[in-house]
């Protein structure tokens, strides 16, 4: 009597690459919501000083930032203190139009929460930071906050 053998295969079965594409879109989707996108890039120093009663601001997104301070290539632009808004130097006179437009990207009911805070280096006079505030006043942005680092307050112990 015969027998009849079936032959086995020695191949390895093929990996299923179904659930690939969702792999994919998740780990995509992982990375969007974890990166931080790149906020400003700083033309100027901004050292800032230190402060020991300090508080965070608890709503970031409502937070816009003026930059004032001597620029970084001090060869191209002088050593004066500038005025930094968004990626690029600006003038005093800029400042109505930065507020409107952050105003305009806000939602209406949450306009009134709006802070302009300001990041000044240390070194800087007070004079630049005057007219900054001034021109805030005329825009009616009167929500101002001084950012500043945690630390000791030098003569204060």
């Amino acid at each position: 009597m015969a027998r009849f053998k079936k032959e086995v295969s020695k191949d390895t079965p093929r990996i299923n690459t179904a659930s690939l594409p969702d792999i994919i879109f998740m780990l995509l989707f992982f990375f969007m919501v974890t990166t931080v996108m790149r906020e400003t890039t700083l033309f100027v120093r901004t050292a800032m000083p230190s402060a020991t009663e300090i508080q965070q601001l608890e709503r970031r997104s409502l937070v816009s930032f003026i930059y004032i301070g001597p620029p970084l290539q001090s060869e191209v632009f002088g050593t004066e203190p500038r005025i930094q808004l968004y990626d690029s130097f600006a003038s005093v006179a800029d400042i109505a139009s930065f507020i409107e437009a952050e105003r305009q990207a806000t939602a209406e009911a949450e306009r009134p929460l709006m802070t302009t805070s300001l990041r000044v280096d240390r070194d800087t006079q007070m004079g630049i930071v005057t007219d900054v505030k001034q021109e805030l006043r005329l825009v009616n942005a009167l929500r101002v906050n001084y950012s500043t680092m945690r630390g000791e307050v030098a003569g204060l112990r």
